[in-house]
């Protein structure tokens, strides 16, 4: 009785968590139509200590999203907009010369804070793109041989139209593997089109999100991924997640195959899935559900995939259909 009544104590509560996601897609989904799958992934991202990118053309709600999450997250919220002219020096802060005391004072750019938009992150030049490897991997930032470290929690949203688009530069394969996850968004159905005309008929986007209210706090968010991280993941699970990654370093449609990087950022984000959904294991679907946002940004197709018309979404379910999945 004892032991039984000791297994009970050490059983995780996620009652907590998935009170939280419930109430903040609850709040989100007065505005935003159609997308809950891409809500799903971003809340997992957060839980997972993750950074997002997010794919759509322009008008599918892609920065509306991440603006109304920082509305309903109440922690620190900043937006960047990133243009062509954009410098370093711009996100990150630079040292000015102060007369007063003969010295140089940093002046902190706009990356100081929890949650970070990043709108149009593919517009920038390589030499701004650069500037962010430090600050989102080791979440700090090195200017004048000074290093300041970002609040915790620190995440860093953003948001990019497709390479095919005028006036967009492709991110480089080191900062691409430091998003967690790649999520597309597309069109709404005709029904959730129609949902859209009806809540907007009246009322104007300002009117609805001033109705928004904050539902998570720091302190709290901080108790959610503690929650997450207890979620537990068998060795049999563990040894998928390995052969899905190696599986994309060995194949014969991609040039480039997912990091080990990738590897944990798959296993964090299959734990996140599992406490959404209620469970304190990970089963091999999770694994399954968040393989291809974890992956789709990570490997690059060869030459003669790209000539085929394949995306990178059809490789890994081609793909993941080749290696066992455990029972």
């Amino acid at each position: 009785m004892e032991n039984e009544e000791e297994i009970f104590k050490n059983r995780i509560d996620l009652e907590l968590v998935t009170k939280a996601v419930s109430d903040i897609k609850h709040e989100l989904n007065q505005i935003v139509f159609g997308q809950d799958e891409v809500i799903d992934l971003i809340l997992i991202g957060i839980l997972s200590d993750g950074h997002i990118l997010i794919e759509g053309v322009p008008g599918v709600a892609k920065t509306m999203m991440s603006k109304l999450l920082g509305k309903v997250l109440d922690i620190s919220f900043k937006r960047i907009q990133f243009t062509p002219d954009l410098m370093p020096s711009d996100v990150l802060g630079t040292s000015v010369f102060n007369p007063k005391t003969l010295d140089f004072e940093y002046r902190r750019g706009p990356v100081f804070g929890n949650i970070i938009l990043i709108d149009e992150i593919n517009r920038a030049p390589a030499k701004t793109q650069a500037a962010l490897f430090e600050l989102m991997e080791e979440r700090q930032i090195t200017i004048d041989g000074n290093t300041y470290l970002m609040d915790t929690p620190f995440i860093v949203l953003a948001t990019q139209n497709p390479i095919e688009q005028e006036g967009t530069y492709r991110l480089p394969e080191a900062q691409l593997d430091r998003f967690l996850f790649k999520v597309n968004i597309g069109y709404p159905s005709p029904d959730d089109e129609v949902l859209m005309l009806k809540r907007f008929n009246y009322e104007t986007y300002n009117d609805v999100v001033s109705n928004l209210q904050p539902v998570l706090s720091i302190r709290l968010l901080k108790e959610l991924r503690q929650n997450v991280r207890q979620v537990i993941i068998e060795d049999n699970i563990l040894k998928y997640i390995t052969l899905l990654i190696q599986a994309t370093r060995n194949y014969k449609l991609l040039e480039l195959g997912a990091s080990p990087r990738a590897s944990i950022a798959l296993m964090l984000a299959s734990k996140a899935k599992a406490a959404l959904s209620g469970r304190d294991f990970v089963t091999p679907e999770d694994v399954k559900s968040m393989a291809k946002p974890t992956l789709r940004h990570r490997i690059i197709l060869t030459p003669d995939a790209e000539m085929e018309g394949v995306n990178e979404d059809e490789v890994l379910d081609n793909l993941f259909s080749k290696v066992e999945i455990p029972r």
